[in-house]
């Protein structure tokens, strides 16, 4: 069955919803960039956003955390970009999501108490300050399926409810999940995404001690070589995806349509590596034959990207690349979808965007088919072919 994506929510340091990404495809620069509020590490901040037009009840609102908030405010774009409200109470939700947010003055307090102490009395005392700290209502709100129930709640999404964590990969397998939910057949539509706030010294310092940072000013992704690292970016997005049916049914147009989508898992320490499962994920996928526009996940960081330059130098074939990192920063779990939003805004308005760096070389023409890769900062290869829907297809 026919899938297309019929709604994008997405918000970033670029703004929010279709226009300002469309601007921000069409840019020179990439989105607004802060290397100063968390330096040495440099960030794509969140915009400033009204959110009583998304989440009118301010105790809804107030219980929340900002990366909550966020999703529950894309969540709620798409479905008014798709003209779906009425939709989602059969409407399937598949939510990538982190595992909440720390509780940073705690962390500090007990970090301050165990220095004070002699180390063997300090492993002793861990335990008994942080069960003195945390609140149940501050552990609940660690739950990523809270994002999910927010959005259900706010919404009225009230279809099977799913939730993944993992990082990139939690956010390509719950599009993979809800498109192959709908090809079979189970449920007309899905809403489908993931939220990451990037301005979080906890993550930060997570981050920082894996490597997976760049330090200094902005750069492109494909050309930090000599400070390689992502630059996180604040991401909130969500898409609706629908069978064409049901699209054409209420005269709803389709944005692109879903061809594909397949993830793989390798260890990069190892010759077969994330190249290969990267070709391996590519067999799954029915690319047309000739030259391919590529719509790049990279992260920047040195392993994962140097794979994925691996992998689509052994494509054997002409490659038009664009970095979807380099306009709104590495978002994570959001970092797949979010990339799918802007693939299917290409495809859709025939954007060109320009070159960044000379790794993107200049369009000879607007594509109609997109391969959007997805290189986990870790581990995790995924891929997804988009394709553009002629006019004489849509409703």
């Amino acid at each position: 069955m026919e899938i297309w994506i019929t709604g994008i929510g997405l918000v970033s340091a670029a703004g929010e919803g279709r226009a300002a990404h469309l601007a921000a495809l069409a840019a020179s620069t990439p989105a607004p960039v802060d290397a100063e509020s968390h330096a040495p590490f440099p960030l794509h901040p969140a915009p400033a956003l009204e959110l009583d037009r998304q989440i009118p009840k301010k105790g809804d609102q107030r219980q929340m955390e900002p990366w909550q908030r966020l999703g529950t405010y894309a969540a709620g774009l798409a479905l008014d970009d798709a003209g779906a409200r009425a939709l989602v109470a059969e409407m399937d939700l598949i939510v990538a999501a982190g595992g909440g947010e720390r509780d940073m003055a705690l962390d500090e307090s007990v970090l301050a108490a165990l220095a004070a102490l002699p180390p063997a009395e300090a492993a002793l005392q861990l335990n008994a300050l942080l069960a003195g700290g945390l609140r149940p209502t501050l552990f609940l709100a660690q739950l990523s399926n809270l994002l999910a129930g927010n959005i259900s709640i706010v919404h009225g999404v009230t279809g099977a409810s799913r939730t993944f964590m993992g990082e990139e990969q939690a956010g390509a397998d719950a599009v993979r999940i809800a498109a192959a939910r709908l090809a079979e057949g189970r449920g007309q539509a899905a809403l489908v995404g993931g939220a990451f706030v990037a301005a979080r010294w906890d993550l930060m310092v997570l981050y920082h001690s894996a490597g997976l940072l760049r330090q200094g000013g902005f750069a492109p992704v494909f050309a930090r070589d000599e400070a390689p690292g992502a630059i996180p970016g604040t991401l909130g997005a969500f898409l609706v995806l629908e069978t064409a049916d049901s699209a054409r049914a209420r005269g709803a147009r389709g944005l692109a349509r879903v061809m594909g989508v397949a993830c793989e898992q390798a260890r990069r320490d190892q010759a077969d590596g994330s190249a290969a499962a990267a070709r391996r994920a590519l067999d799954r996928l029915a690319l047309p034959e000739g030259p391919l526009a590529v719509l790049s996940g990279a992260t920047g960081g040195a392993v994962p990207t140097a794979a994925e330059r691996e992998f689509l130098a052994g494509l054997a074939r002409d490659v038009t690349l664009r970095a979807a990192g380099s306009r709104l920063g590495w978002g994570v779990e959001a970092s797949f979808p979010a990339s799918l939003a802007l693939g299917a805004l290409m495809l859709s308005e025939g954007v060109l965007p320009p070159s960044l760096e000379a790794a993107e070389a200049p369009f000879e023409a607007p594509p109609t088919d997109l391969l959007v890769t997805g290189f986990g900062a870790w581990r995790g290869e995924a891929l997804a072919h988009l394709q553009a829907i002629p006019a004489e297809e849509q409703p």
